[in-house]
């Protein structure tokens, strides 16, 4: 096109059309990716230009690169936020440093038509209290109190305050320890240690005549039993939600509940058998395999954490520990699902600040097996 002068000086196109200005930033051909952005045409979007800070698309919601794009800029006001951990796999509720990836700088502004601006920005805050009421939080490591024993004074029962009755290596009070902890409620919830070898007497006469822990005192009144009281606390409590809406993994998470007693029975038995790993200690962690990969959207029974997992992770915990150390068996070993749980649950804080120390456990039951 050739070019001329106007009265200032300046060239101008002949057919007095305006310069056309590019976006800042390197000469990119169509469908070329600028450094550190996603391609419109590798990403499937309609508008066959690079995704730079200085590109619009009118298709904000469904396009990926600028959804990506969004989901950085939100993330950005919340440097220390994290994946929800009632999502897989992440799920974490870790207390690590936020991850940093080679990000574009947090005041980079895209531009929009007017009106897409605006359905953006009424959207937004909604998104934002969402992620904030998802993430974890941040877990400080609770000095717990020593366990009472039989010449300790009783705490003032029934003055308002609630109390979970727990010994720390039960693996039936580690369950509603575990519940209170990833509601959050370390702070409404106090623990109380007893010492299941010497036992103080008050705590049968005056709080759980049953003399079994956990317990939990609460409105003035005693509860008990482990998955009932996983669940009371789930209802009872403010907190992240320990079952999902889903009927479906509702249901499935009953049967699972169902089945908790005789999978511990199932393993035990070949602990204190002299004989092999019996076919029916086989055949529950294979049921167990089995019932991780019915959902796919999380590495947990029900595809996201919840009260299942409460219920099996401190026995299965403990049977990892036992049948490798006791029967040389690894019963992770051709299970990848049950490998996967393992390691996704111990990024859980609020599981793992109720872990204890594998070598008493292991100790702790050999002892009472009388294995040398």
């Amino acid at each position: 096109m050739r070019k001329s002068r106007n009265a200032r000086g300046r060239r101008v196109r002949k057919d007095n059309q305006p310069r056309r200005h590019r976006a800042p930033g390197p000469r990119l051909r169509p469908g070329e990716a600028a450094p550190g952005w996603p391609s419109h045409r590798l990403a499937g979007c309609s508008l066959r230009r690079p995704v730079t800070p200085s590109t619009a698309c009118t298709d904000v919601v469904t396009c990926p690169p600028h959804q990506s794009l969004l989901g950085l800029m939100n993330s950005l006001a919340f440097p220390r936020c994290g994946p929800s951990p009632l999502t897989p796999a992440s799920t974490s509720t870790s207390t690590s440093a936020p991850v940093t990836t080679d990000a574009p700088p947090a005041r980079i502004k895209i531009r929009r038509p007017r009106r897409e601006a605006h359905r953006i920005a009424a959207q937004k805050p909604s998104r934002i209290v969402a992620m904030a009421a998802a993430a974890p939080a941040s877990f400080v490591k609770e000095v717990l109190p020593s366990p009472l024993t039989s010449v300790s004074e009783p705490p003032p029962l029934f003055d308002g305050t609630t109390r979970l009755y727990v010994a720390y290596h039960c693996p039936y009070a580690q369950r509603a320890w575990i519940a209170r902890n990833y509601k959050g409620l370390q702070d409404k919830i106090k623990i109380v240690a007893i010492d299941l070898a010497d036992r103080p007497a008050w705590y049968k006469e005056k709080v759980y005549p049953e003399n079994k822990v956990p317990s939990l005192e609460h409105n003035n009144q005693v509860k008990g039993e482990s998955l009932d009281l996983v669940k009371y606390i789930d209802s009872n409590f403010e907190g992240p939600s320990l079952l999902p809406d889903d009927p479906a993994k509702k249901q499935f998470a009953e049967e699972l509940l169902a089945f908790t007693d005789a999978f511990n029975r199932a393993l035990y038995s070949s602990i204190v058998s002299k004989e092999d790993v019996s076919e029916e200690t086989v055949a529950a962690l294979d049921k167990i395999e089995e019932a991780l990969g019915k959902f796919t959207d999380g590495p947990f029974f029900l595809g996201q954490f919840s009260l299942v997992d409460i219920a099996y992770v401190p026995f299965i915990e403990r049977f990892q520990i036992f049948f490798q150390n006791i029967k040389n068996y690894d019963i992770t070993k051709g299970r990848p699902d049950l490998q996967r749980f393992i390691e996704e649950v111990n990024k859980i804080d609020a599981y793992t600040q109720t872990k204890q120390d594998p070598q008493f456990l292991l100790e702790h039951t050999k002892k009472r097996l009388g294995i040398a």
